[in-house]
């Protein structure tokens, strides 16, 4: 390359840290160009977008959301066509490549979408993706590409590298997309936090939703370091020096401070952790400095100790923080409202007690939950216990140096929520805690305590108001309480299961988006053998809603998540045994039972609740070690297997040795054992060996790591499902519509896309009411009118010019058969599938009906009342006047038999049954048309012809049409209205009688020649000018314009008619102002088959209805249309987005 590169800077060191970078970013990508212009460009694009960066993060702003990031803003939506609601993250200068040919531009990171704009060389690239399509996301450098960013859909990948702050933009990157998957999983949308602090300086140019987001990151960590809350938000943290008296020395690290605790936790990592809740706070005070203790703070609890902070940078501050979260915590436990024990005494018994209120302390005397109940106060083993036989008594001496153990510890560390943790306290959990102190430690480790604490009476507040409702939920408990640990005494009789019942019952009231789920009967049966009711219910709370997040849904995504982090676990710690595992596909199979119930299935009793102490003291990542040390000492025999079946036995029988020998409790039957013991039985293992081995050899594993592996895994496994939701549904209605499967997996995507589409950019409902993961996968997603229009505008074969809003209004209300203003996938597909195969005469139907009540409302036609009346007093179908007699009949009945009812589930189901069978309709039952609404579907039918290249062969046809129809119901009406005319007038000597009067142009037909002209006038108005004006040509072929353009301008409802209107054909003045004032006739109808015949008449029509239309081409169209909207097409516009920046 000929030229030279100058550099400057202050020192050589800069200099030379300058060229480095230089060769590292550039000089690899400069080989791929051909010529020197194009390396030219490249680099002079590439220090423009380094200079920019370098200005938009140098320059301090006062302002939160700079101008800078403000037009970066304005400059996103107008390039990629997003709308105001669309909110603009951070921005970035990077390259996109394609092939090995990077475009340099900038990536704009919002919401909702990530969005990459280039202009270099004359070519313009435009790229954007949503967050919920991202399936990948990776951090990578490779031989071809610098240090990256992988984004990949299902349908492609795409590269992004040369960041200046690569790990910055990746960490808000998977910000980004874990609020998509989490809005996927459960349709929680975005909500920016409007209560965040101001920043107290000034910023660098940082937008609200990046400190935001940065915020939500610090409080997600922040609270799983302490298990916290989903409520607790980080206010600040300080590095300082904490006195442990235990250790007589100072530990170095970090305090931080909530709105309600205040936590520590030392650099190196167990040395010591502390959280002291505000409301056990008595006494705040700076002590006074020295050298050896620089800038100390003493904070004294309720029950005695005091906790020496020091080496504070701004000590004033952070005391004045913490008394003003002080003032904010009541003396008193806050959350819930609570009343005095005793019931009022001028309350008369006689009266029904009031619904409870949550958090009430009194109960009804007709009370499910007391505090009086033996499991209120204490544990069912407590209850059960019973006497330890003569041989166990070694084992009880080693049960009471435990407890002995624990009870030095409490005094040295301290004990409840304000002890010191420290390795001591891992290596006492690790030994077993004692049955007498495990309730207690699990509530202490879990953070159930502080719950509890902060929440008094709620448990038993929600179990009245819970117990007695029947729900899935409800049903789902009852058929597995005796499944939980049947073999267990104390869930052989009605206390234990009624207690279980409880506290799954009052869970799944407060928590409807999870329920129930099968396992909690389980681990919560487990729980409450060593814990009270209500301590049991706080556990549940601790594992469903922060140790093992997501895991007891309705499709269990955490435990599939840690599924696939166990198999990435498995092939980096064990990779010879991962190939062959793989192979026989065993992982997958095992691990989800292990992980849902904590091993608490697969393994005696005795040994697996030990590794329930150790996984509420250190969390999920126990659970993965046991789980890798499980396959590490079984591998020479699973590498030898030949099958799954083999496998599973293996691992099936290790953990069933797996025994406690230290367990003071007789041995309890393992139902499993018995299934799978053979006649040489192996040998046992101890447990506490394994959980030794699994410390040695796995116990590097971290928990951050665990939550990054989640991540990759959590994309993967929520794609997933919704790749087998989509094909669910379409393999549940792909027998009832003619499209293909591939069209009904595209529009499948399409529908979802807009259902997600308005979780984010707002509709007339919210995102809860749209979508209920406990439906089936065909009714989970749901559209309203507005995002139906803009699919059926775009989809739909039936084009209508202005008038295709309205059509897609009508088949929209014709579709919403349950009146909640929402349509799901099915009724959507139905709505298609009826324009696209239906033959004509399911053509015509639907066109008919949709011109009928409820798809045609009041307000399109102003007689639809008229019209109602005169069809349910006059001809209300056979079907409908039974329906509506059995209808008379089961409300007559209703109140005799309700109580019996209730429990007559044969009836339901019967009714269930006949609900189900598909209704058959045929076209007699379809009700008759009035005047009104034919007009409107003449109105229609002109619309759709409107663009159709036989327009005028077409007009012809429904001039004729409309003609003959009208006719007809003048003579239906005769002989409805007037009984004394002679009954051998046939039909088919009105039409013959018709077909002279059509051809006559005086303009002084009757009625019906009137009346036809109306209609046809009425839908010429919304057609283009020329097609209303027409030629002399036109004039003499066209019925529709030469004949019947006798109109009256006081008979049209419709306000585009101009005063100056001509009025072709009146006889006179007067005729107009006679019939200004007039209204359709109400007693003119017609029926469907009169329609169809009519129809049948007419070639044009007839090849119009018959034609067949392809849905793929109009799929792609939609696929592309937000492409094409956010294309722009003057290059002063891209000049600008580059140099603006």
């Amino acid at each position: 390359m000929d030229g030279c590169v100058c550099v400057s800077g202050s020192s050589r060191k800069e200099i030379t840290e300058h060229w480095e970078w230089l060769e590292t970013n550039l000089l690899q990508t400069l080989s791929i160009f051909d010529n020197d212009d194009d390396i030219t460009t490249f680099v002079k694009g590439k220090i423009q977008g380094i200079i920019a960066e370098e200005n938009k993060s140098g320059k301090p702003q006062e302002d939160e959301d700079p101008g800078k990031f403000r037009e970066a803003e304005l400059k996103m939506r107008k390039l990629f066509g997003m709308p105001e609601e669309e909110k603009l993250v951070n921005y970035y200068p990077c390259s996109n490549w394609k092939g090995r040919v990077p475009r340099q531009g900038w990536i704009y990171l919002s919401v909702n979408h990530l969005c990459f704009y280039s202009f270099l060389l004359g070519k313009e690239v435009s790229l954007v993706v949503q967050w919920t399509d991202v399936t990948q996301l990776d951090k990578n450098a490779t031989l071809v590409f610098p240090e990256s960013i992988r984004v990949s859909t299902r349908d492609t990948e795409h590269f992004f590298s040369m960041f200046l702050n690569i790990n910055e933009t990746f960490k808000l990157m998977e910000q980004l997309a874990n609020i998509a998957m989490r809005q996927l999983l459960d349709n929680e949308s975005f909500s920016a936090d409007r209560s965040l602090p101001k920043p107290c300086k000034t910023l660098k140019n940082v937008s609200a939703l990046k400190r935001d987001l940065d915020a939500r990151a610090k409080n997600e960590r922040y609270r799983a370091l302490f298990r916290l809350t989903q409520d607790e938000r980080l206010d600040g943290h300080t590095d300082c020096t904490l006195w442990t008296p235990f250790a007589k020395m100072h530990v170095v690290g970090q305090m931080f401070v909530s709105n309600n605790y205040i936590c520590f936790a030392s650099r190196e990592e167990d040395l010591c952790q502390l959280i002291i809740p505000l409301r056990e706070v008595t006494i705040v005070e700076k002590a006074d400095s020295s050298s050896v203790l620089p800038s100390p703070l003493s904070i004294s609890t309720k029950n005695k100790m005091t906790f020496l902070f020091a080496n504070l940078k701004d000590r004033d501050f952070l005391v004045q923080r913490i008394s003003d979260f002080l003032q904010r915590t009541p003396d008193r436990p806050c959350g819930l409202i609570t009343q005095s024990e005793n019931p009022s005494p001028s309350t008369p018994p006689s009266l029904p007690p009031s619904p409870p209120v949550l958090g009430l302390g009194e109960m009804p005397q007709n009370q499910h939950y007391s505090p009086n109940l033996p499991t209120a106060k204490k544990g069912l083993l407590q209850i059960y216990q019973q006497d330890v036989p003569e041989e166990l008594g070694p084992k009880v001496t080693r049960e009471k140096m435990k407890e002995e153990s624990w009870n030095i510890h409490f005094f040295e560390f301290g004990r409840g929520v304000c002890m010191y943790r420290t390795s001591k306290s891992r290596e006492l959990v690790l030994n077993g805690i004692p049955e007498s102190l495990r309730g207690e430690l699990w509530l202490l480790f879990s953070g159930g305590q502080n719950e509890m604490a902060t929440h008094p009476g709620y448990y038993g507040s929600l179990v009245e108001q819970a117990m007695g409702k029947c729900t899935l939920a409800t049903e789902e408990i009852e058929r597995d309480l005796h499944r939980s640990m049947p073999e267990h005494h104390a869930f052989q009789n009605e206390m234990g299961i009624a207690a279980l019942r409880r506290v799954l019952t009052a869970y799944a009231y407060r928590n409807p988006s999870i329920g129930y789920c099968q396992a909690m009967n389980i681990v919560t049966s487990v729980l409450l053998l060593y814990c009270t009711e209500e301590e049991a219910f706080w556990l549940l709370v601790a594992l469903c809603e922060r140790m093992l997040p997501d895991y007891y849904n309705t499709r269990v995504v955490g435990a599939l998540v840690d599924q696939g982090v166990f198999e990435e676990l498995t092939r980096e710690c064990l990779p010879l045994l991962y190939e062959h595992m793989q192979d026989l596909g065993v992982i997958s199979t095992i691990s989800l039972s292990w992980f849902l119930t904590l091993f608490l299935s697969v393994m005696p009793f005795d040994s697996a609740v030990l590794l329930v102490d150790c996984f509420f003291y250190e969390g999920i990542k126990v659970i993965f070690q046991v789980a890798l040390a499980v396959l590490h000492a079984n591998m020479d025999q699973l590498l030898s297997c030949s099958d799954e079946g083999e496998a599973m036995t293996i691992l099936g029988r290790y953990l069933d040795n797996v025994v406690n020998k230290q367990t003071v409790s007789p041995p309890i039957p393992h139902l499993h054992a018995l299934l799978t013991s053979g006649n040489n039985p192996p040998p046992e293992i101890d447990v506490f060996e394994l959980i030794k081995a699994s410390y040695e050899k796995f116990g590097s594993l971290r928990a951050d790591v665990i939550e990054q592996m989640r991540f990759k895994q959590r994309l993967k496994v929520i794609q997933s499902l919704e790749d087998t939701a989509k094909r669910s549904v379409v393999r549940a209605i792909m027998t009832e519509s003619a499209f293909s499967i591939e069209e009904l997996e595209e529009l499948y995507v399409l529908f979802k896309a807009k259902h997600i589409m308005s979780c984010y950019w707002g509709a007339s409902s919210t995102a809860a009411e749209r979508h209920d993961p406990s439906l089936p996968y065909l009714e989970q997603y749901r559209i309203d009118s507005g995002q139906f229009t803009q699919l059926f505008s775009t989809l739909a074969p039936w084009s209508c010019g202005l008038h295709t809003n309205t059509l897609s209004s009508r088949l929209f209300r014709l579709l919403d058969q349950n009146k909640d203003s929402l349509i799901n996938f099915k009724e959507f597909v139905t709505g298609l599938s009826g324009m696209y195969h239906g033959d004509m005469t399911e053509k015509l139907k639907l066109l008919y009906k949709l011109h009928l009540p409820p798809a045609l409302c009041p307000e399109e036609a102003e007689s639809a009342l008229e019209a109602t009346q005169f069809f349910t007093d006059d001809d209300m179908p056979q079907g409908e006047g039974l329906k509506e007699a059995g209808d008379a009949s089961a409300a007559g009945d209703t109140d005799e038999r309700k109580e019996e009812k209730l429990k007559d589930y044969k009836y339901y189901l019967r009714m269930w049954a006949k609900e189900k069978e598909p209704k058959k309709e045929s076209i007699k039952d379809l009700p008759r048309m009035n005047q009104e609404q034919f007009i409107e579907m003449c109105k229609t039918l002109y619309n759709m012809f409107s663009e159709d290249p036989m327009e005028q062969e077409l007009y012809h046809g429904i001039a004729t049409v409309a003609s003959l129809l009208l006719r007809i119901g003048e003579v239906g009406k005769k002989f409805t209205n007037n009984g004394s005319q002679k009954t051998e007038v046939q039909l088919s000597s009105a039409v013959d009688a018709l077909q002279p009067e059509r051809e006559d142009s005086s303009g002084e037909g009757g009625s019906g020649q009137s009346l036809v002209s109306k209609a046809l006038a009425e839908a010429q108005l919304e057609t283009p000018p020329a097609t209303a004006a027409g030629s002399d040509e036109e004039a003499k072929d066209d019925t529709s314009v030469s004949s019947y353009s006798v109109v009256s301008a006081g008979s049209l409802q419709c306000e585009d008619i101009a005063d100056d209107t001509v009025l072709i054909g009146c006889a006179s003045g007067d005729v107009v102002d006679r019939r200004r004032g007039s209204v359709p006739d109400a007693d003119w109808s017609i029926t469907f088959e009169q329609v169809l015949a009519s129809f049948l008449t007419e070639t044009s029509l007839v090849d119009y209805f018959e034609k067949k239309h392809d849905i793929q081409s109009k799929i792609t169209a939609c696929k592309s249309l937000r492409a094409v909207e956010r294309q722009t097409s003057t290059s002063s516009d891209h000049d600008f987005s580059l140099n603006t920046h």
